[in-house]
C-alpha cells in the first residue's frame, strides 16, 4: 500500500509539472506570440479558387482560399467537456506509458542520423487556427525544408532506416500525444492539414470537418489514409464530424490499433499515390 501511495503521488507531481508546461507552451503552440504567424483566414467559411497564375500548393493545385462567411458550428457538451476530459486522460496515460518507447526512439533517431530528435511542422487546427504539429524526425538533416514529403522527388531517399520503421508503423506520430494534451488536437478527429494544403481546407470546409479540432487519428485514416483521394478523405472526415460522439469514437480509437503492426496504406508521396500509381 505505501508503494503504491508513493506512486499516486509521484503520478500527481508529473501531472501539475506536465500541466504547468502545458499552459506555458500554449500561446507559442498557436503563434499568439507571432501575429504574423496568424491565418488571416481563421474563423472563416472558405472556397478554393482555381487560379493557374497562383504558386502550386500542397495538394498540386494551383489557385487560392477566398472567403464566403463565418464559421458558425457550436460544439456539443460531449466535444468541450467530455471528450476534452478523455483526451487529457488518455494524452497524459499515454505520454507516462510510453515514455520508456519516446527514449529508444530519440536515441535510434540520432545514431541513426545525429540531429534534432523532434521537428514541428504549421498545421491547420480547429476553426482553421494554425498550431505547431509536432513529430519524430524520420528524415535526413539534409532533406529541403519546407517542401510537403509528397511533393520531393523520389521522398525515399530522404527517409532514414529509423524513420522508415516508424512512418511505417506510424510511431513517428506519437509527440503528437503532446499536441493531445496542451489542447490543439484530439486522439480522435481529421488528421491536420498542412497550412497550404488549400484545396483539402475548402473540400473539408463543405462538411464542416474544418470546425472541430484535429486528431491523431481519424475516421479517414481507417478507411484508407494515403490511398484516398482528397474528396474522398474530405467526405469521411465530415461524416465523422456529423457523428461526433463516443461511439464513434470508441469505433475510431479501436480501428486506428492495429496501425502499429503496419500500415500497407502509407504510400511515400502522399493522399492518393496509391491510385496514381495503379493507373
Amino acid at each position: 500500500m505505501q508503494i503504491l501511495g508513493w506512486a499516486l503521488v509521484v503520478l500527481v507531481v508529473i501531472a501539475v509539472a506536465m500541466a504547468i508546461a502545458a499552459a506555458i507552451k500554449k500561446p507559442a503552440s498557436v503563434f499568439k506570440n507571432q501575429p504574423e504567424e496568424q491565418n488571416p483566414m481563421q474563423g472563416k467559411k472558405v472556397r478554393f479558387v482555381e487560379d493557374d497564375s497562383e504558386k502550386e500548393n500542397a495538394d498540386g493545385k494551383r489557385g487560392r482560399l477566398e472567403a464566403i462567411g463565418a464559421t458558425s458550428r457550436v460544439p456539443s457538451f460531449y466535444e468541450r467537456f467530455v471528450k476534452r476530459a478523455l483526451d487529457i486522460v488518455l494524452s497524459f496515460g499515454g505520454l507516462v506509458v510510453l515514455s520508456p518507447v519516446f527514449l529508444v526512439l530519440s536515441v535510434w533517431i540520432f545514431i541513426d542520423d545525429p540531429g534534432p530528435i523532434l521537428f514541428s511542422q504549421k498545421r491547420v487546427g480547429r476553426d482553421k487556427q494554425y498550431f505547431k504539429l509536432h513529430k519524430f524526425r524520420s528524415m535526413k538533416t539534409s532533406t529541403p525544408r519546407n517542401v510537403p514529403t509528397h511533393m520531393l522527388e523520389n521522398p525515399e531517399q530522404y527517409i532514414n532506416r529509423s524513420g522508415k520503421f516508424m512512418r511505417s508503423h506510424s510511431l513517428d506520430e506519437l509527440p503528437q500525444i503532446w499536441d493531445i494534451f496542451i489542447g490543439n488536437m484530439s486522439v480522435v478527429g481529421p488528421r491536420p492539414a498542412l497550412w497550404n494544403q488549400d484545396w483539402l481546407i475548402a473540400c473539408r470546409d463543405e462538411y464542416g470537418a474544418n470546425d472541430i479540432k484535429p486528431g491523431l487519428t481519424g475516421w479517414a485514416q481507417i478507411n484508407g489514409r494515403d490511398e484516398l483521394e482528397i474528396p474522398e478523405k474530405a467526405r469521411l472526415d465530415g461524416e465523422y464530424t456529423k457523428k461526433l460522439g463516443i461511439g464513434m469514437d470508441i469505433k475510431c480509437f479501436l480501428g486506428s490499433l492495429g496501425v502499429f503492426k503496419g500500415d500497407s496504406a502509407v504510400v511515400e508521396g502522399g493522399t492518393g499515390e496509391m491510385k496514381r500509381r495503379e493507373k
